[in-house]
């Protein structure tokens, strides 16, 4: 697949939702001819209010509502709906939204549990999880596109959210090493930055920094393919003008992090069974609440970005409450 005319598709959804895929076909993804330093969604200033609000999660392992082992379907309820009250601009999903990628059924429960979702005609844009291809790779992609058939043919993209804000959904099953496609596709991206963006979104499932779990599964630690991403950017000349806000999960808890001017989100509470953690001095939360089923909101003012972090305060309540449990805020570089 190509995308001659990228640059230029509009944000029309009969669904409410873009979502982009990728196909077994195109792994490499070499870019479009043309489009290699260009986003695939632009949304007009015209189309967003003064203040636009994002909102980053993941990890909802959407799946039959009998499955209370694998997922809370009660918390992960919850949070689509209060994040539907948020009215946001754009939703970041960052990776393992079916528990199962190679089951139809677990897209289905996605599609009806986030019906009120299509209502609001919210913005949804994701990032490939290791879940979404449990069950072969080919059938696991094919009930990807079945779910989200408006946009194929991509393993990564980005979006132009208005002048100040723009989005890089990666593929952290892809390599995200220095020379690698992924890598030179980012690059590209960054250095077509138009001089009005003053704050860099990247969103991805393994995290690049985490709080490090000598006991735990070496898997949910920050991989060398991640680390990688949190190099590129260290040494990126863009950083010196835009500030960049990596938002991650895979790790079914919430950390944060602010490395070499970058701000590092784990937000892994979207209603997978929650994992407990032990917290390094660099964590900059350090609150003891588990489990923290939540999803974060970062709103822009000008040259300021600033966020929260939405917890539900206990899931067994019969109607969910809500605490704001970690804020935060950041300047664009001058």
């Amino acid at each position: 697949m190509t995308n001659a005319n990228a640059s230029t598709i509009t944000l029309l959804c009969l669904t409410g939702t873009a979502v982009l895929a990728w196909s077994a076909a195109n792994q490499a993804q070499a870019p479009a001819s043309g489009d290699a330093g260009q986003p695939l969604i632009r949304v007009a200033a015209a189309e967003l209010p003064a203040a636009p609000v994002i909102i980053a999660y993941g990890d909802m392992r959407f799946t039959d509502p009998s499955n209370t082992a694998s997922t809370d379907p009660k918390a992960r309820r919850s949070l689509v709906n209060h994040i539907a009250t948020e009215k946001p601009d754009l939703v970041l999903l960052s990776g393992d939204v079916p528990l199962d990628g190679g089951q139809v059924t677990d897209y289905a429960v996605y599609h009806e549990e986030t019906t009120v979702w299509r209502i609001a005609h919210l913005l949804i844009s994701p990032a490939l999880g290791n879940h979404e291809f449990h069950g072969g790779e080919q059938a696991s992609l094919e009930n990807w596109w079945k779910e989200f058939p408006k946009l194929r043919g991509r393993r990564w993209y980005s979006i132009a959210l208005g002048p100040k804000l723009y989005v890089l959904n990666l593929d952290s099953n892809a390599s995200l090493l220095d020379g690698g496609t992924q890598s030179k596709w980012i690059k590209a991206q960054l250095d077509s930055l138009p001089p009005s963006v003053k704050f860099v979104f990247l969103n991805l499932h393994h995290p690049p920094l985490a709080d490090f779990q000598v006991d735990g599964d070496a898997d949910h630690n920050p991989r060398p393919n991640e680390i990688a991403l949190a190099d590129l950017l260290k040494a990126a000349p863009q950083r010196k003008r835009v500030r960049f806000i990596v938002t991650a999960g895979h790790i079914h808890n919430y950390e944060r992090f602010v490395q070499d001017g970058t701000l590092f989100f784990v937000s892994g509470g979207g209603g997978a069974k929650p994992r407990p953690i032990t917290r390094a001095a660099e964590d900059l939360y350090q609150d003891t609440s588990f489990p923290n089923y939540h999803y974060l909101k970062f709103v822009v003012r000008e040259n300021r970005l600033e966020g929260e972090m939405f917890r539900i305060v206990n899931t067994s309540a019969p109607v969910p409450e809500w605490e704001v449990k970690d804020r935060f805020s950041a300047m664009a570089p001058n």
